[in-house]
């Protein structure tokens, strides 16, 4: 083939490819996308607090990261003291001379035992309440998507006030009118 003919060969596929797949306008209406808590569930498990966004709940994020960032400091602190008694223990009950900048070694070995272990409970209820916050924050981002279109009107109204009643039955000389609340809820 000609080289000239190239350059119109492939301009001429390039505007009749999407001619051809291109489909014929149709009356429907589009459907408006549905706000879905699979997918809050999702992007709040995928990073925490990106579901909260999802559901245009921004005020929620820094308190997500507040509970991880003060759960994980809390573990790493206590993983760093329970490294150390543990450090001390092992140079005590070896009755190592060597010197160091160990604060434990000063203990005896049962109260080394006893703050080694100290720091590991709390280092492990400190992950596992990590972990709780992870997931409570999934299940706030996958609430919250449920009740994404619920409609808060001004006509739900909850209202307590003081409420008297007079005695209801015939013949009753009632002295005192019975007092109590009224609850009373419009919606």
């Amino acid at each position: 083939m000609n080289r000239k003919l190239w350059p119109a060969l492939l301009l001429l596929l390039a505007f009749a490819a999407p001619l051809r797949a291109q489909q014929p306008a149709t009356d429907t209406i589009a459907e408006a996308k549905k706000h879905s808590p699979h997918k809050a569930s999702v992007y709040s498990a995928a990073l925490p607090g990106l579901g909260q966004i999802y559901n245009r709940k921004y005020w929620k994020v820094p308190i997500v990261y507040a509970g991880i960032g003060a759960f994980t400091y809390s573990g790493i602190l206590n993983r760093a003291e329970y490294r150390e008694a543990r450090e001390a223990f092992v140079y005590v009950s070896n009755n190592e001379t060597y010197p160091t900048d160990n604060k434990y070694i000063k203990y005896q070995p049962n109260d080394i035992i006893s703050i080694r272990d100290y720091y590991r409970r709390n280092m492990e209820v400190s992950f596992l309440l990590l972990g709780v916050w992870y997931a409570l924050n999934i299940i706030d981002a996958t609430v919250d998507a449920h009740f994404f279109y619920y409609d808060v009107s001004e006509e739900l109204v909850l209202q307590l006030k003081p409420g008297m009643q007079q005695p209801t039955f015939p013949g009753s000389q009632a002295s005192v009118a019975p007092v109590g609340l009224t609850l009373r809820l419009n919606f």
